[in-house]
């Protein structure tokens, strides 16, 4: 099995319902791993170009940059966790990869660098 990773990173702000500091705006510069999967490689030793997945990821990440999340249709009604975040990503990277031969395995969403989150659709 092959993976394939790229790490982008876009900067927004959110406001939690859980108790404590985080119920305040607060922002954060979030890095995000997006991994592809796929046992064969395409005839030119690919298993998907870095260029694509990059285009499509960031594609996605501008659509969160430098925004207010809570406020954004994706997250209306839900608090916009990293969690929610990580599946947003993922559905709409998903969503571009229609009909290619590799599948996104994962998506991660780092708030810090010591707290992550990881979704892989497997509920789907």
């Amino acid at each position: 099995m092959f993976r394939v990773t790229v790490t982008k990173s876009f900067s927004a702000a959110h406001a939690l319902k859980i108790g404590g500091k985080c119920e305040d705006l607060h922002g954060h510069n979030f890095k995000v791993d997006v991994t592809v999967e796929g046992r064969e490689l395409a005839p030119d030793g690919l298993l998907i170009d870095f260029r694509e997945l990059k285009r499509w990821t960031v594609g996605v990440l501008d659509e969160l940059d430098h925004k207010f999340l809570n406020e954004l249709p994706a997250f209306s009604g839900d608090c916009a966790t990293s969690e929610r975040v990580a599946r947003f990503i993922f559905d709409r990277v998903a969503a571009r990869m229609e009909g290619h031969a590799a599948r996104l395995a994962c998506v991660t969403v780092w708030e810090s660098d010591s707290a992550r989150v990881s979704y892989t659709g497997e509920d789907r």
